[in-house]
């Protein structure tokens, strides 16, 4: 079916609206051999709050932007490869129904779709691209993946110190390697996560201490049933950085 369509005028010409719909400012999107398999709206669980976010489901990427005008007008293009995403389903829990992580190394998030079926065909023909990708390249699926942002509004407190309270003075940051929500005292070193960034990134002290003594996946998010899960200092019975993306 995808090959069928691959260099079907049908399908050259969906791509092209959606290129057109991102402007000077988005990447081209057609190459030979690309499909654009689907395509809607999700919520997405961003740091500040929930936000919906127009989805495109390509036979190799997927990508996702801004709606500034639905069906028309999009910006803040996101490109992710299928080839390095795994996808696990999150419980509903509360008004959050419907929802799957999308991980990858560089970047993972939450989103949510408006009916348990929508969610089901999503996760259905994701997983189905990308176990088509990895066929194809005899890759093997990716076992790295960054963490899930804890939402701010998560965190009264300092995740890491539990004393630390947030205000407009005293400001919330994210650990790039766990995702928690934490002070800038309990966060001040920079480490380098080749996946996410080729400088140092913040991190909190405690994974520091982990990733400096060479344990790269004590602090590793392994759970899909939660944002993160990470060894808990002895302070910690848990559970305004930059946002993870510019618009969020």
């Amino acid at each position: 079916m995808v090959d069928r369509l691959a260099n079907s005028e049908a399908n050259t010409r969906r791509i092209s609206i959606v290129e057109n719909c991102f402007g000077a400012a988005g990447q081209p999107l057609t190459i030979p051999g690309r499909v654009l398999i689907g395509e809607g709206v999700l919520t997405k669980l961003c740091r500040k709050k929930p936000k919906a976010r127009q989805f495109f489901l390509f036979n190799d990427i997927l990508v996702y932007g801004n709606i500034v005008i639905q069906k028309k007008k999009y910006n803040k293009q996101h490109i992710i490869p299928l080839e390095n995403v795994t996808i696990d389903s999150i419980q509903d829990e509360g008004d959050l129904r419907n929802g799957w992580l999308i991980k990858t190394p560089t970047k993972s998030f939450a989103v949510y779709a408006a009916t348990a079926t929508e969610k089901s065909e999503w996760m259905n023909h994701i997983n189905k691209c990308v176990s088509d990708l990895l066929s194809k390249s005899g890759k093997t699926p990716s076992n790295e993946h960054a963490a899930v942002w804890v939402p701010d509004s998560e965190a009264a407190v300092c995740m890491r110190c539990q004393k630390a309270k947030f205000t407009p003075v005293n400001r919330r940051h994210h650990c790039r390697k766990c995702g928690f929500v934490v002070c800038g005292p309990c966060s001040e070193k920079r480490f380098l996560l080749p996946s996410q960034s080729s400088k140092p990134v913040r991190i909190c002290d405690f994974c520091f201490e982990l990733l400096s003594a060479g344990e790269m996946a004590a602090c590793q998010p392994a759970r899909s049933d939660s944002y993160t899960q990470c060894p808990k200092s002895p302070l910690n019975d848990v559970s305004d950085d930059e946002d993870e993306d510019s618009s969020d």
